[in-house]
């Protein structure tokens, strides 16, 4: 199908009304074509409303559960050393806040859409303010200013969801911390957001134009899509897959720990490093080559063996973060898009790993 008429069959189908969106899907399915293989269209300026993608209405929900709480923000931290045009800096800021809609997205509530909605606003402001290091412990003063960056809150209904700053330790070397709010962006995300700021800033300071790719879509319109395809019967027919797949049941693994769970998450996890010797490293990537396998797939299965022989459990389950960018028009874009997927095994103490 011509480009041109894809996106025309694309854009129709979701600016119809639900009822006879419902029937042109099944019109469409008839000829072999789905919303899956038509792209993304942009049309979020067709609509005076905009619905919240359901990866959004998650944190919307979770937020007003607790608007203080900085469990879901994301941060960053970049150490800068040479001469730094914070001028330029802020204004590259700027820059990518215009260019990415979902940095100038805030929630507010709409009866006629389940009683929220996201709302792009024209322009936002983001300050860069710089914060001079005082003392000589320089390594406690850029935890102590990273720690209290990352806790703070943010507000889903004023904005921004982007927040910028600086800590001077010398005129020479500056610590940049980037937090942002996981209803506004991902891990992807925040690697977009480095390269962009890079790019930009690196162009303005040379006095020159930045070369960025073109955004074929924008946040608003993912969100518009999703919903629509789904609503109009996609949801049902996932739902059906992973109830078959899944099970309605969620069996807790009962693992030998020291403590008991606790009835609340507290939110103090860790994450901890390993570094495999680099013969093991070796003969895995051997293993997996030589048995048409990723090396994900592997250390996958050696994890569900190990947490079958802990538990004594045979039915194991693990949740793996996917990117969920598996549309080109995607690949560029700031936004939440990363989910979790839950990995189900059967196992038995006589299966023979590889089959696993």
């Amino acid at each position: 199908m011509d480009m041109s008429v894809a996106l025309r069959v694309a854009r129709r189908f979701i600016t119809l009304p639900l009822d006879k969106r419902k029937l042109y899907l099944a019109k469409m399915q008839e000829e072999g074509v789905t919303p899956a293989n038509l792209p993304i269209p942009e049309v979020a300026s067709a609509f005076e409303r905009i619905p919240l993608s359901y990866a959004q209405e998650r944190q919307w929900f979770l937020w007003q559960m607790d608007p203080q709480s900085a469990a879901y923000n994301i941060p960053s931290a970049l150490r800068l050393r040479g001469e730094l045009d914070v001028e330029a800096l802020a204004a590259s800021l700027g820059a990518i806040v215009e260019r990415h809609q979902s940095l100038r997205t805030v929630f507010v509530e709409d009866e006629q859409l389940d009683g929220f909605r996201q709302q792009v606003l024209a322009s936002v402001d983001l300050p860069v303010p710089v914060t001079l290091a005082s003392g000589d412990d320089a390594q406690a003063q850029i935890r102590a200013f990273v720690e209290s960056e990352t806790q703070q809150p943010f507000d889903l209904r004023n904005g921004p969801l982007l927040r910028a700053r600086l800590l001077r330790l010398a005129a020479d070397d500056h610590v940049l911390t980037l937090t942002i709010h996981h209803a506004a962006a991902d891990g992807w995300s925040m690697r977009v957001l480095v390269e962009e700021l890079i790019a930009l800033y690196g162009a303005r300071r040379q006095g020159i134009e930045a070369t960025l790719p073109d955004l074929p879509i924008q946040y608003a319109d993912y969100a518009i899509w999703q919903r629509h395809w789904l609503e109009a019967g996609e949801r049902e027919r996932q739902l059906e897959y992973w109830m078959a797949r899944l099970g309605g049941g969620q069996t807790v693994l009962e693992l030998p720990t020291d403590r008991q769970r606790p009835a609340l998450p507290s939110y103090r996890g860790a994450r901890h490093e390993l570094r495999l010797p680099q013969a093991l490293g070796r003969q895995l990537q051997a293993l997996a080559q030589r048995e048409g396998a990723t090396l994900f797939m592997l250390l996958l299965a050696s994890f569900q063996a190990l947490l079958h022989r802990y538990s004594g459990q045979d039915d194991i389950r693990v949740g793996v973060p996917v990117a969920n960018r598996n549309r080109v028009e995607t690949e560029r874009l700031i936004g939440f898009f990363v989910n979790t997927q839950v990995l189900r095994a059967d196992l038995d103490a006589q299966m023979p790993f590889l089959d696993l």
